[in-house]
């Protein structure tokens, strides 16, 4: 057990590294119970560092060192200094090559990080510091380089061997033994690194990409489950073609493959070529897996091959720019998501951010998307830092719309293709793409907690004018400066029409904007409304804020019953329903009987018989708020009352709409075998609800 107080390691004390890395070239040889991994540096001192003399320092961990060389010449032990975390060697030349022998024991290694046995071979999880445990190096991300690997194993234990990259070479060795080499030739930081050795078996297929390159996929898995992994492999190329499609990135190398592994302690690891997943994320098959599961395999399969570019190609300059990564790519995937399996994607999306996000924005642990500190880089992997930093992403784009979104996109890549860089780097191209100053936005990168937003709506009758009231606050961090909020706006008639939103001056009138919400109060005003309307706001949540505004159980009935917006619609269904239960749960407790209002019947028959457009919309929008996430808002909780008033409220529906329901459960009675696609899916989501 550590006994030494950690000390804490800060973004404002950043330098960059004394030394880089042009290439690397690892040979690691498996014997019983040991590797030995010989790695050949190619160095050179950083012009950009400070000072220019520094000496030498690698990271290690748990590394038994056998030899040392620079240039061919064998380093006596007083040239240099050896502790258990690092190796300091003075009076290094500004340019040189440095040869490293360290024995590894990954039979022995339980910590899953850097280089460790499984039930079926070898494997490894480097980020995010977890190569140090494999050999001497400057274990940060900011320092790239273009690796080759060899590998040589016991060709009957460890029959697969794999590196990032694409293959070079291969062949027989004495005594049973095998060897594989692997290049990649794109620059990465050490985190990326992968190497498996293990005995696995592959489905195999392949991948045209837009340019007319044939790029070999390999899904490999345990002996016996290939029939496990068709769907990850389905997923894989509809990723590869949605962001060819959307994005116009292509992959980059001849084979791209993904390895399944149970004991694996994150949920995937985007290393450049060669993920490695937790078997969770790859293994599906009809009688051992739920929709949610094949969801949950598209999404992951994606979020990872994602990241061979948002965060590959271009990476983060430190840890604390964690989100340039995981937030950027989390938005991708979650734009895959909606594009793959509906608009109730986004929803579900909103809600995990609100159930993790949102209380840990409200808690001890808020911090920034963009921490200034942390002790325990592993600790760092947070809702906020990639779930809150994907809403960052989303509001860029709902500013600058997706057309200058793309723009952005690409400037990015143009700009820093092979580079380190930052999270200030993404949105000086995204403004520089789009002409929009968006210096404001940084806010949300630096400061922490959710922003409250107060809404208030005026109707002047006489002047046919509607006039909107916003002001922010954040309750948990009131010292913070007011953020960048665009507030996507519909206003909606009492016949549920979206009525033109035309401000003084102006000559056309959209029924749908964003409003540039800026400061800690604002005010708009629309003309030639004809009756009192009832605002949709955050259209798409388009925004991760808190929003108050003061409607009725009759104008959230209507949003629910009428808004275009889905999201919007399905928000309204949810306000309603948790404000019926929590005051129905108040009565049960003084032993009164609650009242149901037939408005929220009627729209939710209207939900219901709009159902065969959308059916995984409706039923979650005819799902009611969960009993945990109604007794977050209540101060003393009465798990009783609070089950009684629920339940109330599902035997209305079911008595007010019992018929509608019977009939729409006996419509999408399942007609042929089992399929995990989206369609068949929502039909499925939709009855159960009917049924329940």
């Amino acid at each position: 057990m550590k006994t030494d107080t950690p000390q804490p390691i800060l973004l404002k004390d950043y330098t960059p590294p004394s030394f880089l890395v042009d290439c690397v070239d690892l040979d690691v040889d498996f014997r019983p119970a040991e590797a030995l991994v010989t790695a050949t540096l190619v160095m050179r001192r950083n012009p950009a560092a400070c000072p220019a003399r520094a000496p030498l320092t690698l990271d290690g961990d748990e590394l038994e060192t056998i030899a040392l060389s620079i240039d061919g010449d064998r380093l006596a032990p007083e040239r240099y200094a050896l502790d258990a975390t690092r190796l300091t060697i003075a009076d290094v030349p500004d340019s040189f090559v440095l040869q490293t022998v360290t024995r590894i024991r990954p039979d022995s290694n339980t910590k899953l990080s850097g280089l460790y046995r499984s039930a079926n071979g070898y494997f490894t999880q480097c980020e995010a510091q977890g190569f140090r445990r494999i050999t001497w190096f400057p274990d940060r991300p900011d320092v790239m380089a273009r690796y080759t690997v060899t590998i040589h194993a016991d060709k009957k234990t460890l029959p697969l061997l794999l590196s990032n990259g694409n293959p070079v070479g291969q062949g027989d060795e004495a005594g049973d033994r095998h060897w594989a080499r692997w290049e990649d030739p794109f620059p990465k930081p050490c985190y990326l690194f992968a190497l498996v050795a293990a005995d696995l078996e592959a489905l195999r297929d392949t991948y045209r990409t837009r340019s007319g390159r044939t790029v070999q996929l390999a899904v490999c898995v345990e002996p016996g489950k290939l029939d496990q992994c068709t769907h990850a492999m389905a997923a894989l190329k509809k990723s590869m073609r949605w962001d060819e499609e959307v994005f116009g990135l292509e992959c980059d190398l001849d084979h791209y493959m993904i390895v399944a592994v149970g004991d694996f302690n994150m949920g995937a690891m985007e290393n450049k070529g060669l993920n490695i997943f937790n078997t969770k994320y790859v293994l599906a098959r009809p009688d051992i897996a739920t929709d949610a599961d094949y969801v949950n395999i598209d999404r992951v399969v994606a979020h990872e091959y994602f990241h061979n570019w948002t965060g590959n190609r271009v990476t983060c300059r430190d840890w604390f720019q964690l989100s340039l990564k995981e937030g950027l790519t989390v938005f991708r995937d979650q734009e895959f998501g909606v594009d793959t399996h509906g608009g109730i994607s986004h929803i579900r999306d909103v809600r995990a951010l609100r159930a993790a996000q949102f209380p840990e924005d409200a808690g001890p642990m808020a911090h920034p998307v963009r921490p200034g500190a942390y002790v325990e880089i592993n600790n760092f992997y947070t809702a906020t830092v990639y779930q809150k930093g994907a809403e960052v992403v989303r509001m860029i784009q709902t500013l600058i719309g997706r057309e200058a979104f793309r723009r952005g996109m690409d400037l990015y890549f143009a700009r820093h293709d092979g580079q380190a860089v930052t999270c200030d780097d993404f949105v000086a191209a995204m403004a520089d793409a789009s002409g929009t100053d968006l210096s404001r936005l940084m806010r949300w990168y630096d400061q922490a907690g959710t922003p409250h937003v107060e809404a208030d709506g005026r109707y002047d009758a006489a002047a046919r004018r509607y006039v909107l009231t916003l002001k922010q606050s954040c309750p948990t961090h009131p010292e913070n400066r007011p953020y960048p909020i665009p507030v996507a706006l519909g206003l909606v008639d009492r016949d549920g029409v979206d009525l033109p939103l035309r401000m003084p001056g102006e000559a056309d009138a959209p029924v749908r904007r964003v409003l540039p919400f800026r400061e800690a109060e604002q005010e708009y005003v629309f003309e030639d409304i004809d009756a009192a309307p009832v605002p949709s706001l955050l259209r798409g949540f388009s925004a991760p804020v808190v929003l108050d505004f003061p409607y009725t159980d009759e104008e959230l009935a209507r949003l629910l019953a009428y808004d275009s917006d889905p999201f919007n619609r399905w928000e309204a269904g949810q306000r309603l329903a948790e404000r019926l239960i929590l005051a129905a749960t108040a009565a049960v407790a003084e032993g009164n009987g609650p009242e149901w209002p037939e408005t929220f019947a009627q729209a939710a028959a209207r939900v219901l018989a709009q159902a065969d457009a959308d059916p995984a919309f409706a039923a979650e929008a005819l799902t009611l708020p969960t009993e945990a996430t109604l007794a977050e808002r209540l101060r003393t909780v009465d798990p009783e009352a609070l089950h009684a008033a629920r339940n109330g409220l599902r035997r209305f529906l079911a008595e007010r709409l019992g018929a509608e329901f019977t009939a729409c459960y006996e419509r999408l009675a399942p007609a042929g075998r089992y399929r995990p696609d989206t369609a068949d899916a929502a039909r499925r989501a939709l009855r159960n609800l009917c049924l329940g």
